[in-house]
């Protein structure tokens, strides 16, 4: 988030690329004057629609009036809103809902109420077809969300995505890359702020949040002849985030055998260890790339064919290419081969040292 620096009338200019809270507050506030003074003459039939749309704006939390992802939404509604006049409800709309996404939240002091509701004990048991009807109500509230509160959320899910595709088709210069607020961070941010919506959607919805990815399915693994370590194995492999290398292998083979007193020589299970990481590396390996080439992708490239390639009319653009993949693969094998060779170095001189010591 930006900090919140200055005070609201601060005359820094906005900066495009500066980190400060009080430029980009300054910024918004007079995007958001310039949207409501063009907005107020569209909606003259509708005059409840601006102080709607102020009030939004005051509960609107301070860390997302000074953001740059509200500049960005508030440049954009505007642009549209001045080239068709006709959906100025549908912008304004849009707006309102990121505003009340990021509306605080304030808890109304409850001390004043358990005093007035202590006094009236007798008439306790004429309320008590209400006292079931309440816990039954606040145990029912959990269990799904209302429509109101799903398309919502699903609303500010069409926000979000729209966002995101305007910032991927914005071009980034090399000046922004070292912004702390370049296009690529804000659109990471944007999708952090997705998932936490669709996970929240979910439960709303009583429904499951997988996706059906492949990153997602689950790996069995049956590469030993003892049940024991076989559902240890597999147990640790489909955690999330999981990429053992050959020791987490082989201290889940130790773990399984000293608790089901298998007896297992350390030979054996040195063994057994290299085996299974090779067959769930490869296998690891094998899913992470199916997933990256069912998921890769932009909506940038959603119209392109294979047969549109222009490398395949172009003689010279074909030999261009081909010549640039040789010289990439030439200049990995190399850099592989360098790193490979410092640490054959590196571990004879450490053999070296500990020959020396002993």
């Amino acid at each position: 988030p930006q900090p919140n620096g200055g005070p609201p009338g601060s005359p820094a200019p906005p900066q495009s690329g500066g980190k400060t809270g009080g430029s980009y507050k300054a910024e918004n506030e007079r995007l958001f004057g310039e949207f409501l003074e063009l907005c107020t003459h569209l909606t003259e039939e509708h005059p409840e629609v601006i102080p709607f749309l102020s009030g939004r704006h005051q509960k609107a939390s301070p860390d997302f009036l000074a953001s740059a992802e509200l500049r960005n939404i508030l440049s954009r509604c505007l642009s549209r809103v001045r080239t068709r006049r006709n959906k100025v409800y549908v912008y304004i709309n849009e707006l309102c809902t990121v505003l009340k996404a990021h509306t605080l939240r304030r808890k109304l002091p409850l001390a004043a109420a358990p005093p007035a509701a202590t006094p009236p004990s007798p008439p306790q048991p004429t309320a008590s077809p209400q006292s079931p009807a309440s816990p039954t109500a606040g145990s029912s509230r959990p269990a799904g969300g209302s429509k109101r509160q799903i398309r919502y959320l699903e609303n500010l899910l069409r926000v979000y995505m729209g966002e995101i595709r305007r910032l991927q088709e914005r071009e980034l210069d090399l000046a922004e890359l070292d912004s702390e607020d370049s296009t690529y961070l804000q659109e990471s941010r944007l999708k952090r702020k997705m998932m936490r919506i669709f996970e929240r959607l979910c439960q709303l919805k009583q429904c499951s949040s997988l996706t059906g990815r492949v990153i997602e399915q689950r790996i069995q693994y049956r590469g030993t002849r003892y049940p024991e370590v076989n559902r240890r194995i597999e147990r640790f492999i489909n955690r999330p985030e999981a990429f053992p290398d050959y020791t987490d292998i082989l201290k889940v083979i130790q773990k399984a055998s000293a608790r089901h007193s298998l007896g297992l020589a350390r030979r054996q299970m040195e063994s057994m260890a290299q085996d299974a990481f090779r067959e769930v590396g490869n296998r690891l390996q094998e899913r992470r790339h199916l997933d990256l080439v069912y998921n890769f992708g932009s909506h940038l490239t959603d119209q392109y064919r294979p047969g549109t390639d222009p490398a395949l009319v172009d003689p010279e653009l074909a030999k261009r290419l081909r010549k640039n993949r040789t010289v990439a693969l030439t200049r990995l094998d190399d850099v592989i081969s360098h790193y490979a060779q410092l640490q054959d170095e590196s571990e004879e001189e450490e053999r070296g040292r500990k020959r020396a010591a002993r």
